[in-house]
């Protein structure tokens, strides 16, 4: 269990981090880069309509064709918060999901990882988690104090992928907004920058190409790496 910051512990020089800007950010099985509907709306379209169960808890989608998805990715792609990106897998250089920055409080400190939508091609795979530790690097390495993850409170899969990736549950917000006419209670999760230290080091070690078999079999899991750091623990996990 990793301590946590006295609530009126003085901060000394810290002084509220940048803005995320565009800078293309680059791993080793992914690329993320602004999302521009020109370029990505079609190769993200098509790798969505393999599932439209991917559409389940966000609040827009599925979209019924190309048109509509890029009119939507039009909507989004010039704004500043949400701030939208393209994950290209480098190993095929296809678009093959999006993510983005929200919530953006640099005088807070505060900074939220959502939107994620990945298509069924990029699901379970090292580019996706990859995706996801280059945008909470970029996050605490610009000086953000808090990264947040909020989901839909049903959606299983999020919670269980919010803690594989370190963040640690902190609470349930009952009925707090109508998602395509069903009511959504909101489960919030969070890493703090004295953890980032352990999380970064777990993230390299699960992503280093050793930590896979030929087969593609993990060595270790990311979630026992990351779980040294969670400092509560999720009911709907724990049963």
């Amino acid at each position: 269990m990793t301590a946590t910051r006295d609530r009126n512990e003085e901060l000394g020089g810290w002084v509220p981090p940048r803005r995320p800007d565009w800078a293309v950010q680059e791993g080793r099985y992914v690329r993320l880069e602004r999302l521009d509907p020109s370029r990505h709306a079609a190769a993200l379209h098509a790798a969505n309509r393999e599932s439209d169960a991917i559409w389940d808890y966000l609040p827009y989608g599925p979209f019924t064709d190309e048109a509509a998805y890029r009119a939507w990715a039009e909507d989004m792609a010039p704004r500043e918060d949400p701030r939208f990106y393209t994950l290209v897998d480098l190993s095929t250089g296809r678009p093959g999901g999006v993510a983005s920055y929200l919530r953006i409080d640099p005088n807070a400190g505060s900074i939220e990882v959502g939107h994620i939508n990945f298509a069924p091609v990029l699901q379970r795979s090292r580019a996706a988690t990859e995706a996801m530790y280059l945008m909470m690097r970029w996050a605490f390495e610009a000086g953000y104090r808090r990264y947040e993850w909020k989901c839909n409170a049903a959606n299983a899969g999020s919670r269980r992928a919010a803690e594989r990736l370190g963040l640690s549950y902190e609470g349930l917000f009952r009925q707090a907004t109508v998602v395509k006419g069903r009511n959504r209670d909101t489960a919030w999760f969070a890493a703090i920058d004295k953890e980032w230290p352990v999380l970064d080091a777990a993230f390299r070690r699960w992503l280093a190409p050793e930590n896979f078999a030929r087969d593609g079999d993990q060595r270790e899991s990311l979630a026992d790496l990351t779980r040294p750091v969670l400092v509560t623990a999720d009911p709907e996990r724990a049963g």
